[in-house]
């Protein structure tokens, strides 16, 4: 746990993260994701009341994943991000797995993922991810047409740059919205800290918006 003082000592910013996000099915269990998430930037502070309001554009994504159902509940999957960033074409490759669970009244989702990040003068950036996804209907036992639910992601992330070391927790609560079995919409706040290893910490609050369509 963080003590307090490397909190208030730790630097912070805020914005918005939208994204939308295409599925699509293909035969023999396979399927398709494409997705564009932007990341803005309005402050920027230190939790000692330091703090500037500015507007920034910070990046896009756009990423295209193909993934293949290999069990009752789980899948393999791999794909190709494109991140623009200071007029910077940044390069990654994905790999992951994921299974869920459905138990009664919910549902849980296991992500291990691997990816590997290239971009100009930088050492390849390798990751690996393990998220947990809780999915908690607020009418029944599933989240249906016209419904709400409430669902809340763990993820720690371990990158290693150039023999540099790093850990990044993040925590995601989310309030969705099923308005038809192909849209859904979800709303919450991602909260994500790194550099707490080595350092003080660095900490980010995003507004996150997700919209789900199935093609």
């Amino acid at each position: 746990m963080l003590s307090h003082s490397a909190i208030a000592q730790g630097t912070y910013r805020a914005g918005v993260l939208p994204s939308v996000n295409f599925n699509y099915k293909l035969a023999n269990q396979w399927s398709v994701n494409f997705k564009v998430e932007s990341r803005q930037l309005f402050k920027t502070g230190t939790f000692e009341a330091e703090y500037n309001t500015n507007y920034r554009y910070v990046l896009t994504d756009y990423s295209l994943l193909a993934a293949k159902k290999i069990g009752l509940n789980s899948r393999l999957s791999g794909g190709y991000l494109l991140r623009y960033r200071d007029n910077e074409i940044i390069h990654r490759f994905i790999q992951q797995y994921t299974t869920v669970q459905r138990l009664t009244g919910y549902r849980l989702a296991h992500r291990l993922a691997m990816d590997q990040t290239f971009q100009s003068n930088e050492p390849i950036e390798f990751r690996l991810r393990y998220r947990l996804t809780g999915e908690f209907p607020l009418n029944g036992e599933s989240a249906d047409p016209r419904e709400f639910y409430v669902k809340v992601n763990s993820e720690y992330l371990n990158a290693l740059e150039d023999a540099t070391y790093d850990l990044e927790v993040r925590l995601v609560p989310l309030l969705g919205y099923t308005f038809t079995p192909r849209h859904k919409l979800e709303i919450g706040l991602d909260y994500r800290i790194n550099n707490f290893v080595t350092g003080s910490g660095s900490h980010s609050f995003w507004t996150s918006i997700n919209w789900y369509i199935e093609l």
